[in-house]
């Protein structure tokens, strides 16, 4: 099947929309090899480094070794997820890994919006920590690549392999959207990947250490983010969370 390049402007529908995949990888190996044969050296990856990420490291790797890796760096994250993407860096020496910051240190965001900003506005932490970050990595670059899956909750049971991202206004593609969280371990331990340890703690979705908390109901896969608020999204992939 031959498709060709698809932009922002011109996005109509997913072009693997009525494909239903029938490979080991659902589908995952097709829709990089095609993003990237599309996009070549212009496509990002914005990886969290959860479990999704590290299978998504495993299989670009094997596509374009030197992809261009993006991490939101925070400065909150756990200690675990760090030394995870230490360990990565060594495994896959070629990927091109930048951890992104954002334009105000912690102090400053302190300074200018008062202490520990993700406990009275979380989503405007969000913003200036992640969403803000993204917005200047993604920045005339037409695709990037998320580990997003339909299964991890409502908001995320309607994505396809290919997406228009009113948010970045880019393509979006997601190649792991059928898999199941038993497909995502059971490739980390066919392929003996690093993965984070905190997964086996209770942690099935790992995000900022203040806003991230034990799950005891493995059903809802992101109930451990931000709890207290009604927040299941830190909105990268939600069509507009600008703050004024």
């Amino acid at each position: 099947m031959s498709i060709p390049l698809i932009s922002y402007k011109e996005f109509e529908e997913d072009p693997f929309k009525d494909w239903i995949p029938s490979d080991e990888t659902k589908g995952a190996v097709k829709v990089l090899q095609w993003a990237y044969d599309s996009y070549k050296d212009s496509i990002i990856y914005a990886c969290s480094f959860g479990a999704e990420g590290i299978v998504l490291i495993d299989l670009i790797s094997k596509i374009k070794p030197n992809a261009q890796v993006v991490f939101l760096d925070t400065g909150v994250h756990f200690k675990e997820t760090y030394e995870l993407i230490d360990t990565v860096k060594e495994k896959y020496p070629d990927l091109q890994i930048q951890l992104k910051q954002p334009a105000l240190t912690l102090k400053e965001q302190s300074q200018q919006y008062g202490p520990e900003l993700w406990k009275s506005q979380p989503d405007l932490c969000c913003y200036i920590r992640k969403v803000k970050p993204l917005e200047e990595v993604l920045h005339g670059v037409p695709a990037w690549i998320s580990g997003l899956r339909r299964e991890q909750s409502l908001s995320r049971k309607d994505i396809d392999f290919v997406n228009k991202d009113d948010r970045f206004q880019s393509i979006k593609v997601c190649p792991l959207i059928y898999w199941t969280w038993e497909d995502v371990w059971a490739y980390i331990r066919q392929n003996h990947l690093p993965y984070n340890p905190l997964h086996e703690k209770g942690y099935p979705s790992i995000g900022c250490e203040p806003c991230t908390s034990l799950v005891t109901d493995d059903r809802d896969f992101r109930a451990g983010r931000w709890a207290g608020f009604h927040k299941t999204e830190c909105g990268l992939h939600t069509s507009d969370n600008r703050q004024n």
